[in-house]
């Protein structure tokens, strides 16, 4: 007898996470880059996220782009219900959450005929073919011609080496019965116990080692997920292209924009064999085994539609970006398959200097003397790193110029001001009782941001016009909580307050800035 979790893992819930690459204008500055058209998302737009968790990402995406119309569904109707509460207590009016199977959700009479973005993220490894067949067949009959999906799963080669160990550890957890936290620490257990017996299995996978071992300090609730279900399956990029081709989608490329520079990854070999291999999708499997890739966050579109040079240059001088970590904590430096790579300064440091003063359109950045002289192609470039690596975030803009380029806030965000700030509040207040949720919505970015209990603590006291040191020490007493430095609780309220102003005025003087540029302060 089937029920209505198919095998999917309901006991206790998903993570609370924000997922960065499901937003709007993201998505479309990944087909920027690699020269195609996306939707208009200055119009009317619709998007859909299948298997949406907690809703924590559809809930802060609704409110930092009013403009735009979700709706999602998750089969699990406990995390519907707290993502519905959510978007109350925020007042969001643009989001709509369904407890459908995404059989159901194909013919839900509440949907729009049709979107512009369908995104799932961390679904199609952790689901049956069947399902699968009916996402599908859902991108078949809801995308838009010209829509975008983004689409993220485990990926061989990268996890062949580890699938022995997750049927190990759930193989072990089905010899047990009851609630699936008990289970998986059982089970991970025994397979450390597998371990000190020297299996081969062990000894003979050097890589298994520091993988097991991060394992085993994961959140129980992320475990259940990604190992425990019934239906667990790392795919090839080729063939999630295939399945996906059904739906008549083609490639584009990949989110994790790091990922696609071959300079940080790929070794003058393999770039030469790369370079060999006419068809895109086969260049990316050959790609992921010169990586070893374990995950992808890939987009796809449905009808290619390739820039010309001067669309492409007119997208380009009036795209906005906005620094979302402190200028100071820039690294020039970034991480690829092949280690540690350094930035040119004399590119990188004029360009965040300039997002250092605030949000700015292309235009006017190329305007500004210590960047004129860079060429246009090496601009271009640079942003791709920046956004890739999650320094500078594209912004949603409307398609005129602004007169005043580096000023003028982009089309809508008087809206997107309102929106965020009631969504924030709500955020903001259940920091008071818990570190669940640790992201906050921009306004200008039209995403999320990085916040944690303390940040969120500090920017409601602000608003509120009391002491934010006092305040957070104020909640933590009142729910006999004490912070914790060097490993050890701290004794005493004169030792919290001390560490709390500490705290604050490092908040104060790094992200208080930050948060400022991007609406949030």
């Amino acid at each position: 007898m089937t029920t209505w979790t198919a095998g999917y893992v309901a006991d206790i819930g998903y993570t609370h996470g924000f997922y960065r690459e499901l937003t709007p204008a993201l998505l479309n500055f990944v087909l920027l880059t690699r020269g195609q058209r996306g939707p208009d998302l200055d119009g009317r737009v619709t998007y859909c996220e299948l298997g949406c968790g907690q809703g924590v990402s559809t809930n802060l995406l609704a409110a930092a782009n009013p403009a735009i119309e979700f709706h999602a569904t998750d089969f699990n109707p406990a995390q519907i219900a707290g993502a519905r509460a959510l978007a109350a207590e925020a007042g969001t009016p643009n989001v709509h959450f369904y407890d459908h199977s995404f059989a159901e959700f194909l013919h839900e009479p509440a949907l729009p005929a049709s979107f512009d973005v369908i995104a799932l993220h961390g679904i199609y490894s952790w689901i049956s073919p069947e399902n699968r067949a009916h996402i599908v067949e859902f991108l078949r009959r809801r995308l838009k011609p010209g829509g975008i999906v983004y689409i993220s799963y485990n990926t061989l080669p990268g996890w062949a080496a580890a699938m022995p160990l997750r049927r190990l550890l759930t193989d072990h957890a089905g010899t047990r019965t009851g609630p699936i936290i008990p289970r998986i620490d059982e089970a991970v257990a025994f397979a450390e116990s597998m371990r000190e017996a020297k299996a081969s299995y062990f000894t003979q996978n050097p890589a298994l080692a520091p993988r097991f071992d991060k394992l085993k300090a994961l959140p129980r609730s992320y475990l259940a997920h990604e190992y425990f279900n019934r239906d667990w399956t790392p795919f090839y990029v080729a063939d999630v292209a295939a399945e996906l081709a059904e739906a008549k989608l083609t490639y584009v490329g990949s989110a994790a924009l790091l990922e696609g520079v071959d300079a940080i990854n790929l070794n003058a070999e393999q770039q030469a064999i790369l370079k060999a291999c006419a068809d895109p999708v086969r260049r990316e499997t050959l790609r992921d085994y010169m990586v070893n890739q374990q995950f992808r966050r890939d987009v796809y579109v449905k009808g290619a539609l390739p820039h010309t040079v001067p669309s492409s240059r007119a997208i380009w001088t009036h795209l906005r970006f906005a620094l979302s970590t402190p200028r100071a904590e820039v690294a020039l430096k970034v991480q690829g398959s092949l280690g540690e790579a350094q930035l040119q300064e004399e590119v990188y440091r004029p360009i965040l200097d300039v997002l250092a003063r605030g949000p700015a359109t292309v235009q006017a950045i190329f305007a500004d003397p210590s960047v004129k002289a860079l060429d246009w192609g090496k601009l271009m470039e640079a942003f791709g790193i920046l956004v890739g690596s999650g320094h500078v975030q594209p912004c949603p803009s409307g398609k005129e110029p602004a007169k005043e380029p580096a000023k003028e806030p982009a089309k809508d965000e008087a809206a997107r001001l309102k929106r965020t700030r009631a969504f924030n509040a709500a955020v903001m207040k259940r920091a008071e009782a818990s570190e669940e949720l640790q992201f906050l919505a921009s306004p200008v970015t039209g995403s999320g941001v990085p916040a944690d209990r303390m940040a969120q603590l500090f920017l409601s006291a602000q608003a509120a016009g009391v002491d934010p040191v006092q305040r957070a020490w104020a909640v933590l007493q009142a729910q006999g909580q004490r912070l914790v430095k060097d490993g050890k609780p701290l004794d005493g309220a004169e030792a919290n307050l001390a560490d709390l102003r500490e705290r604050y005025d490092t908040f104060v003087a790094t992200r208080l800035p930050v948060f400022r540029q991007l609406g949030i302060a």
